[in-house]
């Protein structure tokens, strides 16, 4: 019955509504069934009830299209197929009998662009529908004449599985019966022309093959949780603050930034798996005292050298080291021992692999058309079309994903000013302006804030953290009060101006003093971070030991005092691996960390340091409580340029809780230096960055000091401190 236009386009895998004609279907007081099986030798309908053959179906089109009546049935039955290839006959269940997919609801919330969980509908998920299990896919193609699902089930034939367009979504679906989660697939398009894409992978995919295989895999995601009885929870009873964002600027928040490709590696330079990465990261963390680790991207990705900062896969951990349920292992093995977990995100662009986003349906449909907007300069990316509410809600949707299923703490957006500017590394006239003139890119801000909204919304505790290096006002401010809605800044002019200043030899640094000065003007302005991050020791920049000057003793000061008096300075912390030990190479993401240099005592004696300065910052709320406000900092002396010595005072919202920071960044002793205090009592030496046992020269207070009514500084109080070369004090007062 059907007429020779569907029955050459089926056979082409061309026809642009299957399930039309797919399947059993009535026609003239008649049943007929139509399939199509590709090399079949034979098609028979069976009753699933009893499994009697009820026809034969007849081949229509030698490119296995079959069709044909059942006999003396008059009224719609459960069938199954019973498919003979190579005189071996197998009994299928058929696809084209079900239903659709997708709800009304989800029909809407889709086409509007507010499905907060699409990721629950679009891809792949094993599924039961009419009391059958199999799996059900969904994809967001628009502007395709036709889709279908290919994998091993079907020997990667198009023909075999067109899915059905809904509309009013843009979204192709089928339900496959019968198949489980493990099979490996791709989505099949053609383009409105006619032409045929290359195979693409599921952009919601859970799971992926092994780079550089790229077919998707069908896996069942972890659960949604619910609750901030995660990290955050363990970490805020450790300091007696409450967990969430509104907590979050509070907390003692000390970040190992790493990257699980080469911080170790398994024999003959093998790539670990998740749960090797624990067995030796649990144990490390807790030494050092870190309270949250931070992952680069850890979503899949086709190239090893973008260190995953060009994602193809973003709601699948990569391969690399392990299934995904590895990976939530991990997470979950972190938040027991109390250790929070950041992941890097980069929604600002993506690369442009044939199997990916790019032209997805025959159309620029994720990325911008015009390069003026789509195609990023520096990275030779693509760039998300912000302004198509889909592609925003693709995105904020992933956001929630890695919050709600895999239970980690909070987002570090990579790369948040290439969205912010429509001329980022643009030169005139390359560049789009906005609706109004200006350079803002506004539905980026949007997206931006969008997600941030959502994030707040639905989980209290994660916390969001920009990577954003210009002078966009209020990135750290909540989304109801005009902010961009993020938790924390990178402060990137703290980190420039310190290292820059660290760079310089001691006997020139009174003349730079103001770039160690000045950072304090503007450090209340957002909630920063201080990151000394991977950016920071590749490139040819060398590694931050590398960076110091001065003998090798006096690097390795350098580096102490630089460490000193980060811990000190009011901000959250962000130290990328190796550097916590004082690596003297730059990062190779080929190889693991230098965990050899630990044999000598100045690398130990800076990883030593390091755990002690992360459990006084811990423990002492004046060193976290006040990170992001004024409160919490008070100059001592800023002008001492010409011995090139700062001291200044951190306090907790307790005034109680003191901490006194002496910084000498010169290699000379300054014996009884005198520092006005604000009152009497015992400044007891918490932290001497000179100390033998962190390979210094052991010059010190001999364990604290004691005020006496002497003004400087304009106080009536003051101590005779001796400054360590190239060292920083921090010094609590204990005022009995």
């Amino acid at each position: 019955m059907l007429n020779p236009a569907d029955i050459g386009a089926l056979a082409g895998a061309a026809h642009p509504d299957p399930f039309a004609v797919l399947g059993m279907h009535e026609h003239g007081g008649r049943l007929w069934v139509r399939a199509v099986m590709p090399h079949a030798q034979s098609v028979e309908v069976l009753d699933a009830a009893t499994g009697r053959a009820l026809a034969r179906l007849a081949e229509v089109h030698p490119g296995g299209v079959f069709d044909g009546p059942v006999p003396r049935r008059r009224q719609r039955f459960d069938y199954r197929l019973r498919v003979t290839w190579d005189g071996v006959a197998r009994t299928l269940d058929d696809p084209y009998r079900f239903p659709v997919v997708l709800g009304e609801l989800d029909v809407w919330l889709l086409s509007e662009g507010r499905h907060a969980r699409l990721y629950e509908k679009l891809g792949a998920h094993a599924a039961t529908l009419e009391g059958v299990a199999g799996v059900s896919f969904a994809l967001w193609a628009p502007n395709a004449r036709r889709v279908s699902v290919v994998g091993d089930f079907n020997y990667w034939d198009g023909r075999r599985h067109p899915l059905r367009l809904r509309r009013e979504c843009g979204v192709w679906e089928i339900f496959i019966p019968d198949l489980a989660p493990g099979a490996r697939y791709k989505f099949e398009l053609q383009a409105a022309d006619g032409s045929l894409l290359p195979l693409k992978a599921d952009p919601f995919a859970f799971a992926a093959e092994l780079r550089p295989a790229t077919a998707s895999v069908v896996h069942v995601p972890p659960a949604a949780q619910t609750g901030n009885g995660r990290a955050g929870a363990a970490i805020g009873a450790q300091t007696g603050s409450v967990p969430g964002p509104a907590a979050a600027a509070d907390r003692p928040i000390a970040v190992y930034e790493m990257h699980a490709g080469s911080w170790r590696r398994g024999e003959s330079g093998r790539w670990l798996s998740w749960g090797e990465i624990g067995d030796r990261l649990l144990p490390y963390i807790q030494q050092l005292g870190f309270t949250h680790v931070e992952l680069l991207p850890v979503m899949e990705h086709p190239f090893d050298g973008s260190w995953g900062y060009q994602p193809l896969g973003l709601y699948a951990p990569t391969a690399r080291h392990g299934p995904p349920d590895e990976f939530a292992g991990l997470v979950r093995r972190l938040h027991e021992a109390g250790i929070g977990v950041f992941l890097d995100w980069v929604p600002g662009h993506f690369p442009n692999d044939a199997h990916g986003l790019a032209h997805f349906d025959g159309t620029p449909l994720y990325e911008h058309a015009d390069p003026r907007q789509g195609f990023h300069q520096d990275w030779k990316t693509l760039i998300y079309n912000f302004g198509r509410h889909e592609v925003r809600n693709f995105l904020c949707a992933n956001a929630l994903f890695w919050i709600e299923r895999y239970g980690v703490d909070g987002l570090r957006v990579d790369a948040v000013a290439s969205m912010l500017y429509l001329d980022y590394s643009r030169a005139p006239g390359d560049w789009i302006p906005n609706k109004h003139g200006g350079r803002e890119n506004l539905e980026a801000v949007r997206f931006i804030r969008d997600t941030n909204h959502l994030l707040a919304s639905e989980h209290a505790h994660a916390v969001t953290i920009a990577e954003e290096s210009t002078a966009w006002g209020g990135v750290s401010r909540p989304v109801q009060e005009g902010g961009l809605g993020f938790n924390f800044k990178w402060n990137m002019g703290w980190m420039h101006d310190t290292l820059q200043y660290m760079q310089h030899d001691p006997v020139h640094r009174r003349h730079h003093h103001d770039e160690l000065t000045f950072g304090p003007v503007y450090a209340f302005s957002e909630n920063f971070v201080l990151p000394l991050s991977h950016d920071e020791v590749v490139h040819g920049k060398g590694s931050l030991l590398a960076k110091m000057p001065g003998d090798r003793w006096q690097q390795f000061a350098n580096l102490r005092l630089l460490y000193g008096y980060m811990w000190a300075f009011p901000g959250k912390k962000l130290l990328f691996m190796g550097g916590e030990f004082g690596q003297g190479g730059e990062w190779n993401h080929d190889a693991e960390l230098d965990w050899g240099a630990l044999g000598d005592p100045h690398h130990l004696g800076v990883q030593r340091l390091v755990a002690d300065l992360n459990r006084v910052y811990r423990g002492l709320p004046a060193l976290h409580q006040c990170d992001c406000d004024a409160h919490g900092f008070e100059w001592i002396d800023f002008a001492d340029r010409e011995q090139s010595v700062i001291a200044f005072m951190r306090r907790g919202r307790n005034n109680r809780d003191l901490v006194i920071a002496l910084c000498n960044f010169t290699p000379v002793p300054r014996h009884g230096y005198r520092i006005g205090v604000p009152q009497p009592g015992a400044y007891r030496e918490i932290i001497n960055t000179d100390a033998a046992c962190y390979g210094g020269s052991d010059v010190g207070n001999a364990g604290g000091l004691a005020a006496i009514e002497a003004p400087c500084h304009g106080r009536a109080w003051s101590i005779a401190a001796t400054l360590p070369p190239l060292a920083c004090v921090l010094l609590e007062w204990v005022p009995d």
